[in-house]
This record gives C-alpha cells, structure tokens and sequence, in this order.
C-alpha cells in the first residue's frame, strides 16, 4: 500500500490507498477494532513526536508539563506522564489520574478557582503543589495542613497587568477569576511567611491557544519581567516559575502552524536572565492543547444520506453531545468547520458539497456546514480532525440520553 502526504496541511495522519491510517491502523479496520462508533482516537506515536519537537525547538534547561485539563483520558495521561517532567491538574478527578501514573507528587500541580476543602486535604495529602488562587485559599490550605500535620507546597498563581494578545483564551489582564491580582501579591508574600509556609514559586497564565509567536514569546518576556519584581518582595528563594506555553494549533482555513523557533530562542533570553537574577529558580512552561490536540480525531458513521432542498445532509451517528467544539458552540463567535474528511475515502475523486449534522434535536448540531468532501453514503466513516484537546471532556454528553462515545489510544 502507499501512502500520500497528510490530508489536510493542519492535519498529520497519513492515508493507505483510500483508508485514513490511526496509529498505523486503517480506519475501518480500527473501527472493528473498537467494536462501535462513535469513538476517539489518539496516536500514540504522534504524542510522541509532539514532545520531542517541543524539546527540540525550546531550551533543554526548560521543564516540560503536560496540562491534564486538555485530554484526561488515562492512558493517554499515562503516555504522557513517561514523556514530560511535570503534570497540571484542576479537579481532585484529574489528580487522582495524574497520581494513578505513578508521577512524582511533587512535580504534579494542582490550579483553578473554587477548591473546595475535601480537594485541598486531598492535595496536601498526596504532597502534590497547589497553585493557590487567592489569599482565602491560602489560608484554607494552611489550616487544613496544619490539622493533617504536613507541610503545605504553594505556588502563587498571578493574574498580571496584561494578557497574552491575539489569545483564544485570555487568562491573565484586567478582572479576572484565576490568580491573585499581581499588586496583591506581596500581601500574599507576607501571609506566607506569617504562616512559616515555604513559597515553591510564581505561576502566571496569561492567555493560551495563540499562533502569533511573537505575542507568545512577549508574554513570556513579560511573564518573567513581572515573577522577578515581585521575587524582590520575597523574604524567601524562589524555587520555581512555571508559565503558561499559550501554543495553539490550526483549526479553521487559512490558519498557520505554530514557528516554535523565535519563541525558543526568547526562552533561551528569559532562563540566561532567571539565572543571572535568581539563581536556583527552575522554569518550567505548561502546554496541553499544542501537545495533544493534533494527535486525535473524532470519527462517526454515516446513518444515512438525505437531500432536503437540494442540499446534501451526511446524518450521523456523532455530535456536538460529544465534540461540542467541532459544533461550534465552545467559545466560537461565528462558527467555523474544523478539517472533516470522510476517512474511508481519502483518494475518492468525486466530491460534492455536504452538510453533516448528527442525531440530536437542535439544530445546533452540526459536525460540519457546507464543506466539499468525497461522496459519502451510509455507514461510511467521517473524521473530525485536531480533536485530541477539549473534545470528548469538554462536551455534555448527558444531553438527549445518546451513549457516550469510546476512547482509544492507538
């Protein structure tokens, strides 16, 4: 069999004859495989890749950590945790995955507003760092450690002065939940050092899912401009600065890949200056969605074929109950398609304009508008690709009463 140059330039799977290849496997033979659709798919092999070019294109004195939040499935957090130096949970369900990998507790860290008490004794327990959000959850943390007799690991989590531009998701800036508001900071400090707790750093996020990497490797620059000021209010060495990646990856048309070099090398400036000015402290970056997203597809089957109006609707099995995102209603303001291909026809020259929506009762589900793919008929198989981050998790999959779909690591 021969094998073609991936189907989509935001894509990286490759195809044999007229089958998409997963993992080395052709789509419908996976399908078998897994016995159902609608179902999940990751390539374990490009997981792999992904962070070996991570770490080629940024300083080797940079500590890589997985973001858990992007794709909690276990084996594939297990795959990762053998790949990174570090795991990033928000949910005492998400630590107790990072834990089930046998991953130093230490090097596991624990962010996001709202922990309730039961999930801060939890953390403190297993020795894990907690990325405190506030000075109340300070406060919480020190008497819940206090009771259990364990010294309390804490990271202030920073909400700057500025976010990070042209960002999906803007975590940093202005009025926010996350963090504590950077002027705070050394009120938080002094409450530290009250409570006789040890400061293991700064975290700041300022915004993720960029592809300018300028703008990335500025707030970066920025991010560090602002841990070093306020570790001149530190009574205490600061161990550690962990910065949120912000990598994005292409979705919609005319979206380019991500140049990791310019960013490398701005890295290399910020860790030449952490360690001329704070000798000791380990920089660390979180990356989720630039890891993972690329390495995954959703894939559904056709139910049936049905021509309303003379527009062409692909009626599937799958939907936004399990891709909210690829339906568009996860943050996009005007809806775009996601790179879709029928994956049981990749060389097929006859093409025609579909729609393909899926079996819930809004017509908010739609997998795919007005898109030009092979010509598909029932029980054939769609692909939604760059669905390894914020897919299956991110979706209500309770809606309408449909099974949820299955999750493979291939």
């Amino acid at each position: 069999m021969s094998t073609t140059k991936p189907v989509h330039a935001a894509t990286r799977f490759a195809t044999a004859g007229n089958e998409l290849l997963v993992g080395g496997v052709p789509l419908t033979r996976l399908a078998q495989r897994v016995g159902r659709t609608p179902f999940y798919a990751y390539d374990r092999a490009q997981l792999t890749a992904r962070v070996r070019h991570v770490r080629a294109q940024l300083p080797a004195a940079l500590r890589l950590h997985y973001s858990v939040k992007a794709n909690p499935m276990p084996a594939l957090v297990q795959h990762m945790a053998s790949l990174v130096d570090g795991l990033d949970v928000a949910s005492a369900g998400e630590l107790k995955t990072a834990l089930d990998t046998g991953f130093e507790p230490a090097h596991v860290s624990f962010a996001g507003p709202g922990k309730q008490d039961a999930e801060l004794s939890q953390a403190i327990a297993a020795g894990v760092t907690l990325n405190a959000e506030s000075a109340a959850e300070i406060e919480r943390a020190a008497r819940i450690a206090d009771a259990l007799g364990i010294a309390p690991r804490i990271v202030l989590r920073v909400n700057p002065d500025f976010e990070l531009k042209g960002s999906g998701m803007r975590m940093g800036g202005g009025a926010k939940p996350f963090g504590i508001d950077a002027e705070q900071v050394p009120d938080c400090l002094r409450l530290l050092d009250t409570l006789g707790i040890a400061l293991q750093g700064f975290h700041i996020f300022s915004g993720s899912q960029s592809l300018k990497a300028e703008a990335i490797a500025e707030s970066h620059v920025r991010s560090v401009e602002l841990a070093l000021q306020l570790a001149g209010d530190a009574r205490q060495a600061l161990p550690g600065l962990y910065l949120g990646a912000g990598f994005g990856i292409p979705y919609f048309p005319g979206e380019q890949p991500l140049d990791l070099a310019p960013i490398g090398a701005s890295l290399a400036q910020c860790l030449a200056r952490v360690e001329r000015d704070s000798p000791g402290t380990r920089v660390s970056v979180e990356s989720g969605r630039y890891l993972v997203g690329e390495a995954g597809v959703y894939v559904a089957r056709v139910i049936e074929r049905k021509v309303s109006r003379g527009q062409v609707f692909l009626v599937t099995d799958g939907g936004l109950h399990h891709h909210l995102a690829a339906s568009g209603n996860f943050g996009q303001v005007i809806r775009k398609n996601y790179p879709v291909a029928i994956g049981n026809r990749m060389m097929q020259a006859q093409r025609e304009t579909i729609s393909a929506v899926g079996p819930l009762c809004t017509p908010l589900d739609v997998l795919a508008e007005r898109m030009e793919l092979a010509c598909a008929e029932a029980g054939d198989l769609m692909v939604v690709f760059q669905s390894g981050a914020y897919g299956l998790s991110a979706s209500p999959t309770a809606f309408l009463g449909h099974p949820p779909p299955l999750e493979v690591l291939v």
